[in-house]
């Protein structure tokens, strides 16, 4: 036993060794680092994900708002949309925007389009014809769909499109920050209640 933990001692030495001369270990001390911070546990990712505060609907304050009163207000800082007619908010919700390489614009916007059932013309799933998943989270423009598998594009349920290049308001996931290709994600009651009360040319104004 004494032998067999001399030759692991010699063999652990001989591997930390090799490494210093080869370069990929600094000095001793920054080896240590090295090895404490192997040690540290990894931040579980549900730690990683801001808290959001959920939907807060007023029902008095909705029930009288209408396509000609509504008002729509988003901030990106904050993640959250506000519905409201006058100085009264009838919704305050969180959203999930634009992630940085696809940031959604800011600006005064109307509502272009709206599509209960909208599907994206970009991101999506390459499908079989039982409607099976052979590739998810592709893009059309760049993927090329395997032998036999067709483009379906993910769902947009409840779209209020804000333009023509694709960016929307619509029921998507919210993982606490700005996670979208550019549009606003909404709780799907949120998004529903939304688009109940809107219509084509309601405005919507965007702030960073």
């Amino acid at each position: 036993m004494k032998h067999l933990l001399r030759g692991r001692s010699i063999c652990r030495f001989c591997l930390c060794l090799a490494l210093l001369v080869l370069g990929w270990v600094p000095a001793h001390a920054d080896f240590l680092w090295f090895k404490q911070q192997q040690k540290a546990q990894v931040t579980p990712p549900s730690q990683l994900v801001n808290k959001q505060q959920p939907a807060v609907f007023n029902r008095e304050v909705y029930d009288r708002m209408n396509p000609e009163n509504i008002n729509v207000l988003v901030s990106l800082s904050r993640q959250r949309l506000y519905a409201t007619v006058g100085n009264d908010v009838a919704i305050d919700s969180p959203i999930s925007s634009g992630k940085a390489a696809r940031r959604t614009p800011s600006g005064n916007f109307t509502v272009l389009q709206k599509d209960p059932d909208h599907r994206s013309s970009v991101y999506g799933n390459f499908v079989d014809s039982s409607g099976r998943i052979v590739r998810g989270g592709v893009s059309a423009l760049i993927d090329a769909a395997p032998s036999g598998s067709h483009f379906e594009g993910a769902p947009m349920k409840w779209f209020m499109r804000l333009t023509w290049e694709g960016v929307g308001m619509h029921v998507g996931i919210l993982p606490g920050y700005a996670a979208s290709h550019g549009c606003i994600r909404l709780p799907a009651e949120v998004a529903q209640a939304l688009y109940a009360k809107v219509k084509i040319g309601t405005p919507v104004k965007v702030v960073d």
